[in-house]
């Protein structure tokens, strides 16, 4: 009996991630997530090809909402089968999925009392948080390395990723044949997770292809840039808002800071950490001090908190949020990493219009998003319904992504032996950037379709 996998989202795009596995007359998904990026997105979130009472199971990499974000969905729909993930993924998916149908609901409340003036009707959100609440127990954590048997000759196992705390790539088994899914890769070397594993040889991998078409800058270069973008606001007495997903980039960019702060490389002027998903994900990350890597387990052994420091607030109300903006020369860590909602939204119409400001990106902006557009070079952007003139200093550090680069993704796949390649979780221009690299090496390459079925 072969293993089927058909491709419903970051298929030539990077999200909605989302894969339907059928094998031995079962269906199980890996991952569920939300699609971001233009009003499309919308519609297609809330769609499934598929009738979700008939899944067995689902398999979840890591705890990003464009990977677990439409599972609330899923249970609303009927499923009721079991959500393997590890311990730490589970933990930060109910505080992400609970932040998600809560910015849902504001959302709709924003949008009922403007299209109702224009005589029409918002969308209801996807999912309410008593939805969240009952997919929650749904979720079954598993162990890294770990084989896990589904029934029948079907197997599967969790691995380190590298991207995120408690991510994992996952390698299916069923009579000899191997099919491995990378879910997001990390790259090695940082400060906060511990570096991917080597996947094993196999038949078919699905590997991601984010940054397939360039390299990061080394973490040094960033770091000093990140630096750079800090003095050079506090000297023309502006302020640096740094757009951050909650989940592990806020706490990279915390651990840095603190970094450059200690070795008197910034000045200690006032940092907010701006976003109450941000500080419970904080929270959640020292729970799992063994998940992380050596050198922040060594400052945590001396009784050091690797991501906090002197000069830092954290800001979980509203009205501490407003206040922020009546300051001058402050540095202000907000979500959402794409800018397509959250706090950052605010202080980006409060600061974009300044010249003596930074936006600091140091994270994927994906297509059809106001960070993309910031990225591009807009000179012109709306927010809330408002033209806010582009004119702060835009800085851009590819090198503090939690994806691996283009040399990153080509050294983890040469340890799949002589497996076919299906490039997931990527913009086209990166997919065959990569595809062609990666044929130089002699290795078969697909660029995922969404809907395409694959076979082994």
């Amino acid at each position: 009996m072969a293993m089927k996998i058909t491709p419903l989202g970051a298929a030539g795009e990077v999200t909605g991630s989302s894969f339907l596995l059928e094998s031995g007359g079962e269906k199980f998904l890996v991952d569920c997530g939300l699609f971001q990026g233009g009003p499309e997105s919308e519609e297609r979130n809330r769609e499934f090809s598929f009738d979700p009472k008939e899944l067995s199971a689902v398999f979840l990499t890591h705890a990003h909402l464009d990977h677990c974000g439409r599972i609330p969905l899923l249970f609303k729909r009927g499923f009721r089968g079991k959500i393997f993930c590890t311990r730490p993924t589970r933990d930060l998916s109910q505080f992400i999925l609970l932040d998600s149908a809560k910015v849902q609901e504001e959302d709709f409340l924003r949008q009922e009392r403007r299209k109702k003036r224009a005589g029409e009707e918002a969308l209801p959100p996807l999912y309410s948080e008593s939805d969240v609440l009952f997919s929650l127990t749904l979720f079954f954590p598993v162990s890294l390395n770990s084989p896990l048997s589904l029934g029948r000759n079907l197997k599967v196992s969790f691995h380190q990723s590298g991207h995120v705390l408690g991510s994992a790539f996952l390698v299916f088994e069923e009579k000899g044949k191997r099919i491995v899914f990378s879910g997001d890769l990390g790259s090695p070397h940082r400060n906060v997770v511990p570096d991917p594993e080597n996947p094993p040889e196999c038949d078919l991998v699905f590997c991601e292809s984010t940054y397939g078409d360039r390299s990061h800058k080394t973490l040094k270069e960033s770091i000093d840039e990140l630096a750079l973008a800090i003095n050079w606001a506090y000297g023309e007495g502006g302020n640096v808002v740094i757009p951050s997903f909650a989940l592990e980039r806020a706490q990279d960019v915390l651990f840095y800071l603190r970094n450059l702060r200690d070795q008197n490389l910034v000045p200690k002027n006032p940092v907010f950490l701006d976003s109450p998903l941000s500080i419970s994900l904080t929270e959640v990350y020292q729970h799992y001090t063994q998940e992380l890597d050596e050198e922040l387990r060594a400052i945590l052994s001396r009784g050091e908190d690797p991501f906090h420091f002197p000069g830092l607030e954290f800001t979980p109300t509203v009205e501490q949020s407003r206040a922020i903006n009546l300051s001058n020369r402050v540095i202000v860590i907000a979500g959402s990493g794409m800018c397509q909602g959250g706090r950052v939204v605010h202080h980006l119409k409060h600061n974009l219009w300044r010249e003596d400001s930074a936006i600091v990106f140091v994270g994927y902006q994906a297509r059809n998003t106001l960070g993309r557009s910031i990225v591009d070079g807009a000179k012109k952007v709306h927010i809330f319904g408002e033209p806010v003139a582009v004119k702060a200093r835009i800085f851009t550090i590819n090198g503090f992504s939690a994806h691996g680069d283009r040399e990153v993704l080509i050294d983890w796949l040469g340890h799949t032996g002589k497996a076919e390649i299906v490039l997931i979780h990527g913009e086209e221009s990166s997919s065959i950037s990569l595809r062609e690299k990666l044929e130089e090496l002699g290795r078969t390459i697909q660029i995922a379709s969404p809907g395409k079925t694959y076979e082994v």
